[in-house]
């Protein structure tokens, strides 16, 4: 990435006077130069005037560092929906999010009446070196109460993660005890991965071995990931691969770049960006790829965007792919995320990126409407979009041609070559209200709590669903949802039981063995999958 010069005056003239890049925008240009001792300034702006001000001569004295947070802020929610101003004490749990890793205590967590429950324990982590277990409750954090209205995910999050090196003490309660139980944890190096699964499906009256990979983000490792995972599944017969991208809000786009690189032949376009201040950059090919040859379908829906949609662009337009699913999120702006000296930064919209047929796939917005801009997704749902490829709108109606000059459609997301809308035969009124309020999800936890010994027996997610289904544990989630205000109505659990069933056996299956046993089972009868299995096996 190009290296970017500042002026060392104003916060907000760095917002509004500068392009992000080597050259400095028109605006700055203009302004006053003010020459001190050899050095050269720029004249403050109104704005900062107006701060000066304020801090100096307002009857009342103020905080003018907290104004300024409060008008950096606004600025920048004025511009795109993309750009955003990020509080230092901010940055370093958004930049973790992206990151290899982060120093933590290694463990996963939900919170259930304003308690945080322990999920599962990473192996090898800190927690568990102690004796942490899953199923423990956290109910103190260095000597004072952790429980209570306040608990959210963010707080829990900023109190449990630090500097490497560092202690927390907590205090748990552990089921069959009533004495507090207390541990000293020290931080530690905790990785976070972006394949979440990678499995091989052998579809019935088929040979043919089929490798599945889903990946949740494109962060620093996520090539590397994607590859290592690959190449396990190639090892493992497969002569196929299904790459799912669902719900992957993007990243770092470089490494869609790589992934994209694996598959396509030497010199055919990936992306290419373009912006004001920031000149046209292509991103191609080297035909070094590994798989190349081998038959690939992508998985998206309407929460994949950026760094997701650039992958499936490029697989799409190259005609390298067959795209399965619902149209993606629409996100076709690059953000430059630049450093301030106090500690904060301001991710910046720079350009626009476009895939191979020249498509800008950033869906409409107006600068400063975020709302409205994020309610877009709502309003797919409610004019059926999600359900019917019929109810679909481009905003764009230029025609755009894939390398092989099928039309392919731009300003606003990707849509798929076979669109698969949402099933909704099984969903009942009783089964959204028990899955909206996670009823299916807490019962899992508390389910596997009481049977945690009996569970962990089951090494593979087949043994342990056959152990599920013997079980019979739906008159317990009928009397566990109705202890919580959902009472019972006997013929929406009979059409929503194989839904009910497939949610809950596959939440239990992952707080015992991890989403290398959910994903298979998850996925083995959701309904995208089973098209791409199809289209695999069938050419249909």
């Amino acid at each position: 990435m190009k290296k970017y010069i500042f002026p060392t005056i104003a916060v907000i003239t760095l917002v509004l006077g500068f392009f992000v890049g080597n050259a400095v925008s028109n605006r700055a240009q203009a302004q006053k130069m003010i020459i001190n001792n050899g050095q050269v300034f720029l004249e403050p702006t109104k704005l900062d005037q107006l701060l000066l001000l304020l801090q100096k001569g307002y009857v009342e004295p103020i905080d003018i560092d907290s104004l300024t947070e409060e008008v950096m802020t606004d600025v920048v929610q004025k511009l795109d929906p993309h750009s955003a101003y990020i509080p230092k004490e901010d940055l370093e749990m958004v930049n973790s999010e992206l990151a290899a890793s982060f120093s933590g205590l290694g463990v996963q967590f939900h919170i259930e009446n304003d308690t945080v429950n322990i999920v599962s324990v990473v192996s090898g982590g800190p927690s568990e070196g102690v004796g942490i277990l899953a199923g423990d409750k956290i109910i103190e954090v260095d000597d004072s109460v952790f429980v209570g209205k306040r608990i959210n995910n963010e707080k829990v999050m900023h109190t449990l993660r630090g500097e490497k090196g560092t202690q927390v003490k907590l205090g748990i309660r552990r089921s069959g005890t009533d004495e507090t139980l207390r541990f000293t944890i020290t931080r530690g190096e905790i990785p976070t991965w972006s394949v979440d699964a990678k499995f091989i499906i052998e579809p019935e009256n088929s040979k043919q071995k089929i490798g599945f990979v889903r990946i949740n983000k494109f962060g620093e490792k996520t090539y590397e990931e994607f590859l290592s995972a690959l190449s396990y599944l190639r090892d493992q017969g497969a002569e196929a691969y299904i790459i799912d991208l669902r719900e992957n809000s993007g990243g770092y786009m470089q490494e869609a770049i790589s992934m994209a690189n694996e598959f396509l032949e030497d010199g055919d376009l990936i992306v290419y960006s373009e912006g004001r201040a920031y000149p046209r950059m292509e991103s191609r090919a080297t035909g070094n790829g590994r798989f190349r040859k081998d038959r690939i379908v992508v998985l998206i829906d309407n929460f994949s965007a950026s760094a997701s949609e650039i992958f499936a662009g490029a697989m799409q337009d190259n005609d390298r792919a067959t795209v399965i699913g619902r149209r993606s999120f629409g996100k076709g702006l690059v953000q430059q995320q630049i450093p301030f000296s106090d500690g904060s930064a301001l991710r910046l919209t720079v350009a626009r990126y476009y895939i191979p047929s020249g498509r800008c796939i950033q869906k409409p917005y107006r600068r400063g409407e975020q709302e409205d801009y994020q309610m877009e997704l709502l309003e797919r749902f409610n004019h059926g979009e999600l359900f019917s490829q019929d109810s679909i709108h481009f905003t764009d109606t230029t025609k755009y041609y894939t390398k092989r000059g099928r039309i392919v459609h731009g300003g606003g997301g990707i849509m798929p070559d076979i669109f698969v809308g949402r099933d909704t035969t099984l969903y009942t009124k009783y089964f959204n209200q028990v899955a909206n309020r996670a009823y299916t999800y807490q019962f899992a936890y508390h389910y596997v709590n009481r049977h945690r010994k009996e569970l962990e027996k089951y090494k593979t997610w087949q043994s342990l669903e056959q152990h599920l289904i013997k079980a019979g544990w739906m008159p317990d989630f009928i009397a566990f949802c109705q202890k919580k205000g959902v009472e019972p109505v006997e013929k929406d659990i009979a059409v929503s039981k194989p839904l009910i069933e497939r949610l809950i056996n596959a939440y239990i299956v992952r707080n015992i063995l991890g989403d290398e046993g959910f994903f298979p089972l998850f996925e083995r009868d959701d309904d995208i999958t089973k098209r791409a299995i199809r289209y695999i096996t069938t050419g249909k």
